[in-house]
């Protein structure tokens, strides 16, 4: 009762108490893992139509000042040099090893004004970490992971859904950029955005206007309800990482497949010369992969995938029953030399040996809009 009392909750839960959410504990917070439809229904509602996720959890860093360009670009893997108001991007903060301290999203609202947009299970770490590396910089920090709330809205219909029960267009935002709008006093931010593999939208407001957004979809009946069990499914089939599956403090943005995210030409970048390094010598030791075990056995986090010769070469990062694809497949992160997409490996399931083998990590193919 006592670690009940001490998760943090977001403006809506008493809305997914009575709408009758399994809730459950995530990264501090009591957050709905399913409503009446259940995972696949939910699932497939953001495949087919629209889904909508509370994912106020989420935590949101601003940075401005006469250095905040300077910074952010040091700080974050992808480079916002020049970069247009309005525009999104998707990158990653490193220690100084090359692992990853978070993958984020930052947005840049206008000149020397940025919006960090971080994992809910490491905003106490990333706030400390850009403390420390801020020190000598000019700039304004605000953490406003408690005065922001954010709802994603996603599907093939999120467009039409956005425009009309919420009010807001969309047909003019081109994927990974944003505007800013006033509603009654409020800022809000919507970006063309998502963690699902579908085309959507992310919106940042107020505690009461995220709570005014929810139940104008939910009396609507045009958006599903979804929890993070299917906000997992959905970003796994297409690839998408989760922080502390995929990556992590000691897993490197080469080894995970998202160096298109980091621009190693940055020589300030913080955490850019072991990866350097590990590039100028051929490459990762490890890498992350796509495999589909030829059994309806499910390989879990955790789970061992096995070279042909019985060799222990990695461990599965995150697997499934795909929905969208009806296979067993994982990601795994293992030994670069077996990583050639169409090796015959093996993996562990509770015991028993399954035969596997490496496919590309998206295994569910959706264009997003451009």
């Amino acid at each position: 009762m006592d670690n009940i009392e001490k998760l943090k909750l977001t403006c809506l839960h008493d809305l997914h108490v009575a709408l009758g959410a399994k809730m459950s504990p995530f990264a501090g917070y009591d957050m709905p893992i399913e409503y009446a439809a259940g995972i696949i229904g939910e699932h497939n509602a953001v495949r087919n139509a629209c889904g909508v996720f509370d994912v106020s959890h989420m935590g949101e860093i601003g940075i401005t000042g006469e250095d905040a360009e300077f910074f952010v670009n040091r700080i974050f893997t992808n480079d916002v040099t020049n970069a247009p108001d309005g525009q999104c991007f998707y990158g990653m903060m490193l220690n100084d090893e090359g692992g990853v301290v978070d993958d984020l999203l930052v947005y840049k609202r206008g000149h020397n004004d940025y919006l960090f947009v971080v994992n809910a299970s490491n905003i106490t770490k990333d706030e400390q970490w850009i403390l420390r590396q801020a020190d000598g910089y000019r700039l304004c920090l605000e953490f406003m992971s408690e005065e922001m709330s954010e709802l994603a809205l996603q599907g093939p219909e999120a467009e039409r859904v956005l425009e009309e029960v919420v009010g807001i267009p969309g047909a003019d935002l081109a994927f990974y950029t944003f505007k800013e709008i006033d509603r009654d006093g409020d800022t809000v931010i919507v970006s063309r955005t998502g963690y699902t593999g579908e085309d959507g939208f992310e919106i940042y407001g107020s505690h009461p206007f995220i709570r005014q957004v929810w139940q104008a979809l939910m009396e609507s009946g045009r958006a599903t309800p979804c929890g993070l069990g299917c906000r997992d499914t959905l970003r796994f089939e297409v690839g998408l990482p989760l922080y502390g599956n995929e990556l992590a403090d000691d897993i490197t943005p080469l080894e995970a497949g998202l160096g298109i995210f980091v621009k190693l030409d940055k020589p300030d970048l913080v955490g850019g010369e072991p990866l350097r390094r590990h590039k100028s010598e051929g490459g990762p030791r490890r890498k992350l992969v796509g495999l589909e075990i030829q059994d309806r056995a499910i390989a879990r986090h955790g789970c061992e995938v096995l070279s042909p010769d019985g060799e222990v070469i990695g461990k599965v990062t995150t697997g499934y029953r795909g929905i969208s694809t009806d296979r067993s497949i994982c990601m795994a992160l293992i030994d670069a030399r077996y990583a050639k997409t169409g090796t015959g490996l093996s993996v562990k399931v509770r015991k028993k040996t399954f035969p596997a083998v490496v496919v590309p990590k998206k295994f569910y193919k959706k264009s997003y809009k451009a």
